[in-house]
This record gives C-alpha cells, structure tokens and sequence, in this order.
C-alpha cells in the first residue's frame, strides 16, 4: 500500500517536469469540453493505457518495445489528423474520407466529433493514443518500479505500481484541465475569441506530434528535467523508507568497478563468534537445483556457508572457486553450501540459463533460485556476493560481503565446524589457481568501473548525441573518448537494461584501463548465434585476448551470460577497446573490469 502511494505522488510530481509538456496540447485541446464526457475519458484512457505498455515493456523485451513503435506511429497519425480538424475545420471532411473507405471508423469518430465532446468514445480513443505517447521522466520512483518489473516479472503488483503513477499524473493533469477549462470559457465569453484559440490548440497538437516524431519527449525534456523532479522523488523515497541501523563499513573497488561494502566484522582467530540472528526461511526458493528444498530444521547440526551470487556477475564468478573448494573440502566434515541465486538482469531468472550457467561451472551443491527476492529480503542482504556463515545451532555467526579474506572465510568455517563438535579441523587452507573470469583480478592496476550499458544505470555515454530511450536511431562515436567514457556506434535500441543492435555492423567503443575486460551479452530474442570481432588500440588483440575470443579477435555470442574480452600480459595503460557485430540481434549490457 506504501509503494503504491509512493507511486500515485510520483505520478503527480510530472505536472512540474517539462517531460509532460509533449502531452500537454492533446490534454488541453478539450478543455472547453465537458469534463466528465471529455476530459476524464481522455486521460483515463491514457492511464490505462501508459500502465499496461509499461508493464510489457519492462517484462517483455524487444518485442514489447517494437510492439509499442507502431502503436506509437498510429497514434501519432490520430492525433496529427485531431490537430489538422482542430486548425482547418474545413479539412476534417475531405481527410476521413479516405479512411472511412478503409473502414477505420474509429479514426474517423475521433476526427470528425471533436468538437462536440458528446461522445466519450472518441475522448478514450485519443487518450489511448496520447498514452502510447507519452514518455515520462524516469526519476527515482519510476525507475524503481520499472526495475522492479523488470526483475520480478509481470504481476499483478506491476501493474498496480505503474497504473498508480499514471493515475497520479492524470489526477494533477485532470485539475489542470478544469482549471484550463473555466479560464478558456472566461476568455470567450470576454473576448468572444473560441474560434482562434480553437486554432491555436490544433497548431499546439501538431507541435506536440512534431516534438514526439522527432524525439524531444526522451532527449532533450528528459535531460532538461531530471535534476528538479528527482530531487523531490529521492526525497519521497527517503522518507517513507525506514532507515537503517547506522554500521561501520569501508567502501573497496573491487576490480570489476562496482562498488562491495566490506562490513567490519570479527577476526576469524577470535575465540568467540557474535550471533547476528537465526538462519531465516529459506521457502522463498522457487526452485532449487541438485537438491531438494531445505529448510532451517533440515539444515540442523550442520554448519551451513549461504552464498548469495548471480551468474554474470564478475565478482560472483571471482569467489566461485573458493566456495567451490570448501563444498568439496568440508562436504563430509559437517559443511552445507547452499548457493542463493538471486537476478540481477531479467534474463538471469530464466531458469534453463541458470541450470546450464551451474552446470558450466561445474557447481555441484544446492542452489535456491530466488527470483523474487523472498530469501534475500528474508537476510536483509544488499549485495553480490555476499557470504553468510550458520552454526550448527542455526544462528548466523559471521557475514563476509564482496570479494577477498578467502583465509578469513575458511578459518571461520573450521572454528564453526569445531564448535559443533566436528574437532581437528583448524589447520590448513585451500590454494585456489583459476584462470579465465574466475581468475583473481589486478586490483593494483584498475581504473575503469562497472559500465551499464541501459539507459537506467549507465554513464558516460559518449556518441554523438545523447542516448534515445527504447526508439531504433543510428548513432556515431564521438571523435575522441576519454577515459571511461564508450559510445555506440550503427543502429541500436537502447533500453532500461541493456543495448539492442537492429542491424549488422553495430559497435561499441570503450576508453578503459584495466588488465581484464567483460562484457555481458546475449544473442537476443530470437537465440541466433551472433559473430563478433575485438580491437585493441585499433589491432587484433593477439596475446592479450580474453577466454571468449581467439588472438584474432574473433568470438560468438550464443548465450547469455559474462564474456572475457581482454587479459593483457604486458602493461596496464589507457587502451581504446571496440567491438563490431557481424550480425545483428545481440543485446549488450554490461561492462566489467579486473
């Protein structure tokens, strides 16, 4: 109930964004009708109609957003022949003639009745296509029900949080509307002046269609907008959300770029353990791999290590080994490895790329599928990886988050062991050696961080122009990057998470500094196999090649998941990496660094 009232206030807060200026002529052109038969139908219309394309969107991929291209294109010919009927009444005839002809009755209702506003049919009609329109700012409520959705797939929930923003920006239009509607009533009365300001709404129609053709309402008003409103929305998030217990923390890169909390914690030579709280339920798993579910009263008398991880996650992968070889040190000494995979990109939750990504690498304990977070939530976890360590009473003693004190980690195993009786086992600690992504990273030479290549976490962006949200456009490099900066280059889509490519011969360019080099991809909808080709500094990569690529450069894109690019063996400088596509279809969505 929360979110959902955050949610209507966030929708209200667009009246004060510039972004809802593109809606504004096909809201304000019935404000002379009758509210209840004109106004309300027309933006109950485009309420209903935002949610339900944002809900598909955000779940559905490249299909929905294609899907919602044409409606966007019909729509914008409705409303163009609306604005035409309301500048040149004379021309509403002869233009629906041809689609009465072709039987697009529909059309010709909303063209020919609007200027009576007795039909609420016609009124819902062009909500419906102002809703197919519009394109509102994703601030920081926006964006975290679109993430939201995005993660946990279409429900019920989503679409309530999302109709709940749209009614909350046709709620502050709706007054706008009544009263734009007694100030225009005023001024005929006083100036006698209905027929010109009749006009001046269908010229201000037909500016609004041109401004959405030609991209504005996601370009330049996103751009314009963001600062006032998402400082109002963060601070609505903020204060319905209840803060947290204030714990020493020291903020590390990791080498991938993003950023681990390495909470403070108890020296594992300490001869006692804190209890931080007791093993939460673990039934929130929607399925589970190479086991059946367990539960905390199974998991008594055993130590259990909960490994919270996702499979394109580099840090993920980095710790991997190290929790692999406990699993197998300790499997018959009293130690259960449960491994919690919980999504970070939509793909992640499509459990056939889970089961082949825990095949692949080669793990062999249970992993809970958390798709909707339930466990997370249950252990209050923030972060990936992250390690929670429980006694054989069922209490959780130690928490480790992000990569490294490996040692630190295994010694907290043996005392937990010790502790339940399991004696003899302090002493020595696995040597892991692993190559490709799972190998340890450069962390003395890396200055490149995690890059998101959708439009929703990325920076610095550097084509020629500024990123245009979920709409084919043809973008160029900019001439000269600076470090950390990466452009496009073809014809890409860019989306909340990730980068489509719509046609062969599409690149990426990223200025980078680090040994190792990641990239996140996937073949697309269709699961064709994409053909791709790597340069360093303009040159094949030969010896510096990742595990994914061969000296010449060349790979293919057949799954989605993590792919290592580049591993240098000479020196670490600023290097320009770029990579073409040969075929069209990948999806692109992350850098990361080692």
């Amino acid at each position: 109930m929360l979110l959902a009232l955050i949610a209507y206030l966030g929708g209200v807060l667009t009246i004060v964004s510039p972004c809802i200026l593109p809606v504004l002529p096909f809201v304000f052109a019935r404000a002379d009708q009758p509210f209840v038969k004109s106004g309300l139908p027309l933006l109950a219309g485009m309420a209903l109609t935002f949610a339900a394309v944002a809900t598909l969107a955000a779940v559905g991929g490249g299909w929905a957003v294609r899907a919602n291209e044409l409606g966007r294109i019909a729509a914008l010919v409705l409303l163009a022949i609306f604005g035409v009927t309301l500048l040149v009444p004379s021309i509403a005839d002869r233009l629906t003639q041809p689609i009465v002809a072709l039987g697009d009755r529909l059309t010709q209702s909303a063209a020919t009745e609007v200027r009576s506003g007795e039909k609420i049919l016609s009124s819902f009609v062009l909500g419906i296509a102002t809703g197919l329109l519009w394109a509102p700012c994703a601030g920081p409520i926006l964006g975290l029900v679109l993430t939201g959705a995005a993660l946990q797939g279409a429900n019920a929930k989503t679409s309530l949080l999302l109709l709940a923003y749209a009614a909350g920006a046709a709620t502050s239009l709706a007054c706008a509307l009544l009263i734009g509607g007694r100030v225009f009533a005023a001024m005929k009365r006083a100036l006698g002046a209905g027929e010109w300001i009749r006009r001046g709404l269908g010229a201000a129609v037909l500016a609004g269609v041109a401004a959405i053709a030609l991209g504005l309402d996601t370009g330049f008003l996103t751009r314009l907008s963001a600062a006032p409103t998402n400082a109002l929305e963060q601070t609505l998030i903020d204060k319905a959300t209840p803060q947290k217990p204030a714990t020493t923390s020291i903020v590390m890169n990791d080498g991938a770029g993003s950023m681990m909390m390495m909470a403070a914690h108890h020296s594992a030579a300490a001869t006692t353990l804190p209890v931080e709280g007791e093993l939460p339920s673990l039934a929130g798993g929607t399925q589970w791999l190479n086991s059946p579910p367990l539960t905390p009263t199974d998991l008594r008398g055993k130590v259990v290590l909960v490994d919270f991880w996702t499979f394109s996650c580099i840090n993920c992968l980095r710790t991997l080994p190290y929790v692999r070889a406990w699993a197998e040190k300790y499997k018959d000494k009293g130690l259960i490895v449960i491994g919690v995979h919980a999504p970070e990109f939509a793909f992640e939750k499509n459990i056939d790329n889970v089961r082949r990504a825990v095949r692949e690498l080669g793990i062999a304990y249970p992993v809970a599928i958390d798709n909707d977070y339930a466990i997370w939530q249950g252990f209050n976890n923030e972060f990936w990886p992250a390690h929670y360590f429980i006694d054989a009473q069922g209490r959780i003693r130690h928490h480790h988050f992000g990569e490294g004190d490996y040692a630190e980690s295994e010694k907290i195993i043996q005392q937990l062991l010790n502790e339940a009786g399991r004696t003899g086992q302090t002493g020595t600690i696995v040597k892991v050696s692993a190559g490709g992504a799972e190998a340890a990273p450069d962390m003395a030479d890396v200055r490149s961080p995690e890059t998101y290549i959708g439009y929703e976490r990325t920076e610095n962006f550097a084509s020629t122009e500024d990123a245009i949200r979920n709409m084919p456009h043809v973008y160029a490099l900019a001439p000269k990057l600076a470090l950390n900066q990466w452009g496009l280059t073809g014809d890409w889509t860019i989306g909340g998470e990730h980068a489509a490519l719509n046609a062969r011969d599409g690149w990426i360019t990223y200025r980078f500094h680090a040994r190792d080099l990641h990239l996140v991809l996937g073949p697309g909808d269709g699961g064709k196999p994409v053909r791709f080709r790597i340069l360093i500094d303009g040159q094949a990569p030969g010896a510096n090649h990742g595990a994914d690529v061969d000296a010449s450069g060349s790979g293919t894109v057949t799954e989605q998941r993590l792919y290592q690019l580049v591993r240098q063996n000479g020196p670490v400088i600023d290097r320009t990496f770029e990579i073409q596509f040969l075929d069209p279809g990948v999806e692109a969505f992350a850098f990361t660094f080692g």
